[in-house]
This record gives structure tokens, C-alpha cells and sequence, in this order.
């Protein structure tokens, strides 16, 4: 029987979602939790970048979302379309209303492909493509090994994104297939970055110009992909100079990796909820909706400053679980998030950098390695390790290396 008030609702079926339950049903295993979920489709997006670049089996990144539900939760496949925090409900999609005592919110971040002109009708076709979908991380790969000669392009738009490094990594995957296939030199590599720096933390940018250099690939920053003309293979950015004016330039492509801006889905921007952003607004430690002190929100649509990836929701869930339990409890909250996310930058097929970083991009390294250095160990933690570790310990509540600090 559907309980008609619910202990829990956790807006959200993907990996924010689903560990939040599991680790809030590791505490307290008789609540009553319901996960509004729409897709019975669960994707492991971080090896999209791998598909892409020839390495790992797209099939394998997709299992059914009934299989990952945690025991004791209730699978509600259904869309929410408003927030009323102030009643303590959201609205489905049939007109329903689901009423809680406590709201998770993390319903992931969506794609804004119309924000490019002309890219819906471009993907997937005359060289356009893009690792941040299922359906397209193979066809970046096809892209990659057809490619002899001509003009590559690489695209990053403006922040937030999810994986903030996935467009490089594209990048240099893409380049160290042609370095062995020996067409490197026959190819223009152009990254266009929206902003002005090549990755958010300082440390890692020195490693990373390593790889820009031995690929030769051409750095353009304040470079933001505007349009595409797909039957044209033309490309069009608007540039914006040290003076703040900008011009708008068309070039040709011959391939075309596509990141296109990011945001949280309408119910989030709509609603009570959200910042001046349109993402949901939280207290940076805790996790905590500063108004509405029975919601909580973590993952892609959170509004919190840290990097927004799956290593981020391994550190997140636990903190949601220890103070949505104390606020079940009439408790303060207990748990602090440091800002931890991570990064493994894939600069080549068989060495990454291991990113990982916090707040204000203090580095939080899990190993007593110096994390700017590519390694063969970080490879094989990112190829093999990580989708065990996110399928077998995350999604089940096992939190590994993830305790929370303390406030």
C-alpha cells in the first residue's frame, strides 16, 4: 500500500538519488522512501569519455534502474513537474501530489542543446557529436577512427558543467589515437573553452599543457560554441576579447565534439527552491536548503560551488544521510561536506591524472601519491575499479572512503 505521506522523497533516480537512499536506509531501514524516478534506463556517465575514446563497452554503462533501487525504498516511475515546499509536496506529472516529512532533491542537471543554434539536427551526423550522451559516445568513437586528416573540434561551454574535464579528455583520447595511428599531423586540433583557464584548479593546468603540447593542439579560450550548420560542417563562436567586446567567427569542422550548457531541469529553476542560478540553493557544509530546513538536495542539481560528478555524490550521500537522520532526530546537523569532487583526466589511453579537490580547489588526494602526475594505477582505478565501486559499494550504501567530517 502507497503511504499517502511519506518519512522521505528523494526526487531523483540516478546516482545522487539512489545513494542518498541507500545510505539514509543503512541508517534508518524502517523509513518510509519513495524515489520519483521517470527512466527505467540508469546510465554510469563517468566512462562516456572511455566509450568515446574506444575503450569500454557502451552496453556496460547502462543497467536497469529497478535493479539499483535500495531494498526498502519505493520505486515511483513518474515525473515531477512542481516543487511546493512550502506545503511540503511535489506534483507529478498525472496532477498527483506526493506529501513528505523530508525532500531530497537530485534530479540531475539537463542538456540545453537549444541554446546552440542548429545542433539538435546536427548530432549524431556529418561529424557532430558529444560523449555527454549514450546514444553518441560510440559515434564519437566512429568519428575518431574514420578521421585522417582536417580540422577537429573540441568545445567547452560556459560553468557549471558536469565533469568540468570531460571535454578536454575527449580531446586528448581523441589525439592519442591518431599519435599511434601516425595521422596526428595531419589534423588541426582546436579546443574552444568558454572560459579562461584550461582547468579550474592551478596544480593540474602544468601536467595538462604537457599533453596540449606533445597533441598540438591550439588552446582558444573565451571561445564559446554558438551555432552549427551540420550539411556545412561549419561551426560558429563568439569570442570575447581582455575588453570585454566580442565577435563572432565561422570556421569549418570536420569533426565536431560537442559540450553543450548546462542546467537544472524547469521544476528545480521554477520553483521556491532555487538560487539566483536556478540551481537549489544549500548551505555549502551541510547540505541543508537554507529556507526550508526539511529539504536537502546533493548531486548535479545541487547549488553548492564544489564540481559537479559522480566522486562528488560519493561524499555528498553520506553527509545527506547523517543530517537528514539528525533532522529526523529534532537534532542539528552533524556532518560537513568539504567540496570534495574528482577528476581522472584520461590524457592518454592508459594514464590519467587523478584530480581530486574540494572548496576553492584545495586539494583532497585519496592517495599518498602526488596527484598531478599521470599514472598507469589511476588508469586502471578509473577503467576498472570505479564502476565496481560505484555499482557495488555507492548505490548500495557502502560508503568507501566517504565518511563526512564533522561540524
Amino acid at each position: 500500500m502507497t503511504p499517502t505521506l511519506w518519512d522521505v522523497v528523494v526526487i531523483g533516480g540516478g546516482a545522487a538519488g539512489i545513494a542518498a537512499a541507500a545510505s539514509l536506509l543503512k541508517r534508518k531501514p524502517h523509513l518510509s522512501v519513495a524515489i520519483v524516478e521517470p527512466n527505467d534506463r540508469h546510465f554510469y556517465q563517468p566512462a562516456w569519455t572511455l566509450v568515446g575514446g574506444g575503450c569500454f563497452n557502451p552496453a556496460n554503462t547502462c543497467k536497469a534502474t529497478g535493479k539499483l533501487i535500495p531494498n526498502g525504498a519505493k520505486w515511483l516511475r513518474t515525473r515531477v513537474t512542481s516543487l511546493q515546499p512550502e506545503h511540503n509536496q511535489v506534483t507529478l506529472e498525472d496532477g498527483q501530489s506526493l506529501s513528505y516529512q523530508f525532500l531530497v532533491v537530485a534530479p540531475g542537471l539537463e542538456l540545453n542543446l537549444g541554446a546552440i543554434a542548429g545542433l539538435e539536427n546536427s548530432l549524431g551526423k556529418h561529424g557532430v557529436t558529444s560523449n555527454y550522451l549514450f546514444e553518441l559516445a560510440p559515434y564519437t568513437w566512429q568519428c575518431v577512427q574514420q578521421l585522417k586528416r582536417g580540422r577537429a573540434l573540441f568545445t567547452q561551454p560556459p560553468m557549471p558543467i558536469k565533469c568540468a574535464g570531460a571535454p578536454q579528455k575527449a580531446m586528448y583520447l581523441s589525439c592519442h589515437h591518431w599519435e599511434n595511428t601516425g595521422t596526428l599531423g595531419n589534423i588541426d586540433v582546436q579546443f574552444h573553452n568558454a572560459g579562461a583557464v584550461l582547468f579550474g584548479v592551478a596544480d593540474f593546468v602544468p601536467p595538462l599543457m604537457e599533453y596540449v603540447k606533445r597533441y598540438k593542439a591550439n588552446l582558444n579560450f573565451s571561445s564559446t560554441l554558438i551555432a552549427v550548420d551540420g550539411p556545412a560542417r561549419e561551426a560558429t563562436f563568439r569570442r570575447t576579447n581582455g575588453d570585454g567586446i566580442s565577435t563572432e567567427h565561422t570556421e569549418p569542422f570536420d569533426m565536431l565534439h560537442v559540450v553543450p550548457p548546462q542546467r537544472a531541469p524547469r521544476f528545480v529553476r521554477d520553483s521556491e527552491l532555487a538560487n539566483e542560478t536556478g540551481w537549489v540553493a544549500v548551505d555549502e557544509a551541510t547540505l541543508q536548503h537554507p529556507r526550508f530546513a526539511n529539504v536537502f538536495s546533493l548531486g548535479d542539481a545541487c547549488g553548492a560551488s564544489n564540481a559537479k560528478t559522480a566522486a562528488a555524490v560519493r561524499k555528498q550521500a553520506p553527509v545527506v544521510a547523517e543530517n537528514l537522520c539528525a533532522a529526523l532526530e529534532n537534532r542539528a546537523p552533524t556532518a560537513r561536506y568539504e567540496g570534495y569532487g574528482a577528476c581522472p583526466l584520461t590524457v592518454e589511453k592508459g594514464k590519467v591524472v587523478l584530480a581530486e579537490f574540494g572548496y576553492q580547489g584545495k586539494l583532497q588526494p585519496s592517495f599518498p601519491l602526488d596527484p598531478t602526475v599521470p599514472r598507469s594505477s589511476m588508469w586502471w582505478l578509473k577503467r576498472h575499479a570505479m564502476p565496481k565501486i560505484y555499482f557495488e559499494l555507492m548505490l548500495k550504501g557502502h560508503e568507501w572512503l566517504a565518511r563526512p567530517g564533522k561540524l
